[in-house]
């Protein structure tokens, strides 16, 4: 049991490949949020084994990315070639890029990892142009209190057993409600621009949708802007 993504990297690309949850849902709807990222430069903040940074490439955006396992940047390294800037970078610690380097910033499923989000979106914010987007998404503050019966109005450690690619794992998030995660937002300076609980995709095959319903509580989505 572990929540170290160096154990089971592969595992985990293998899963998120074509997964509801991942393929289906976080990334089209981030994608959609994104909009038209032609010429942008973007950082995928926690690019994992960089299936994100691929689709971002595709739409004319030019990615940068970090992820805090050796073993996952080793992974999009392979899959995205030697020309992408990528690098091993912890985000609850200063990050190796200038002020003002990027257009967007896109961390997807990777705040809640953390307990203290102040520094991280200090540092996200620095990094982003005046003017520029941080887009997140995070687990749903209800998730917790819907799957444990755990209280919602406090910031607490919640592990989330798995299943991945047949391998059991618990990964040790951190449990924030909606007014936490507001307040954090506004205390780093940023504007929040939109809150998200989209669907799935709408080409999303029959046989993963959950009990034929196409919305369900899992991510929330937000888009913020670092204000000029």
């Amino acid at each position: 049991m572990s929540s170290d993504y160096d154990d089971f990297a592969a595992e985990y690309d293998a899963e998120n490949a074509a997964n509801l949850l991942n393929d289906h849902y976080e990334r089209p709807a981030m994608l959609r949020l994104a909009g038209d990222v032609t010429g942008r430069r973007i950082l995928d903040a926690g690019c994992g084994s960089g299936p994100l940074s691929v689709a971002l490439i595709e739409r004319g955006a030019v990615v940068s990315g970090f992820d805090g396992s050796p073993a996952m940047v080793d992974l999009a390294r392979r899959r995205l070639g030697p020309d992408v800037d990528l690098c091993v970078a912890d985000l609850g610690e200063p990050l190796p890029y200038a002020d003002d380097s990027f257009d967007d910033v896109i961390a997807s499923l990777v705040l809640h990892y953390l307990r203290d989000w102040s520094g991280a979106l200090a540092e996200l914010r620095r990094i982003l142009l005046p003017g520029g987007r941080l887009l997140l998404s995070v687990n749903h503050p209800l998730v917790q209190p819907l799957s444990t019966g755990g209280g919602y109005f406090g910031v607490s450690e919640f592990p989330i057993e798995a299943t991945i690619a047949g391998r059991e794992v618990t990964l040790m998030t951190t449990h924030r409600p909606l007014h936490a995660m507001v307040d954090a937002f506004h205390e780093a300076g940023f504007l929040i621009e939109d809150i998200a609980e989209p669907p799935i995709a709408d080409d999303t095959p029959e046989e993963l949708v959950p009990n034929g319903t196409r919305r369900f509580v899992s991510f929330i989505f937000f888009v913020l802007r670092n204000p000029e």
